[in-house]
């Protein structure tokens, strides 16, 4: 996570680190929108992805296990979120690389990968850079490459109305909530961009989002 360009842990404080996992795994419904996020990114063989904000690597291990014959990659800011992704890579026995490096200066090639996938990433992400951010993945991605997104959108029901505005002092959530990702989406150049799925969680509403490179 990040506030203009100082870099803050995904839970505010690194000493709560280590309760990364069980957060997204009982709180925010983790395995259920990640497998949904996958399905949404038809990832085929050979193809290249990248796990933009991978922190401790569940969804890039999970997009490999998805599609062994892809090539995975997954990239976050935070060295001691990454050392956890790798031993959990290790112990899942899945041939993936992880790299340092932040959302919005992607320390990679135009046209490197075919698939961006992103979960729970913009909402730490001040308005400048996330539209910094979306023009980086639309410079790395191959023409007709896709990226694919899940993270807060519009509250859709009583209690989602209830707690946004207090996730909204906690993170960057407001152009999200809003519903303006897609419309910033294809500012950066993305067609067919747009929310595709969403649910309600105990934080918000999470919905799922793509765009398709021109």
């Amino acid at each position: 996570m990040e506030t203009k360009n100082k870099y803050i842990p995904a839970l505010k404080f690194r000493w709560l680190t280590p309760l990364y996992d069980p957060v997204l795994r009982w709180v925010m419904q983790e395995e259920g929108f990640k497998q949904l996020l996958i399905r949404q990114a038809q990832i085929m063989p050979g193809q290249r992805v990248l796990d933009l904000g991978c922190g401790t690597a569940t969804l890039t291990i999970m997009l490999k296990q998805a599609q062994p014959e892809a090539d995975v990659a997954g990239l976050d800011g935070d060295p001691e979120v990454l050392a956890i992704g790798r031993e959990k890579i290790a112990k899942a026995g899945v041939e993936v690389r992880l790299d340092e490096g932040m959302a919005y200066s992607l320390p990679y090639p135009d046209q490197s990968f075919d698939r961006v996938v992103s979960s729970l990433v913009f909402h730490h992400l001040s308005d400048e850079n996330k539209q910094r951010t979306l023009k980086e993945i639309f410079r790395v991605l191959t023409p007709a490459g896709e990226v694919h997104i899940a993270d807060f959108g519009r509250p859709r029901s009583l209690w989602t109305h209830l707690v946004t505005p207090l996730m909204g002092r906690l993170e960057e959530t407001g152009e999200l909530v809003n519903g303006l990702l897609p419309s910033r989406m294809r500012q950066a150049g993305f067609e067919q961009a747009e929310e595709i799925a969403h649910f309600n969680t105990v934080f918000g509403t999470i919905s799922l989002y793509q765009g398709r490179k021109k």
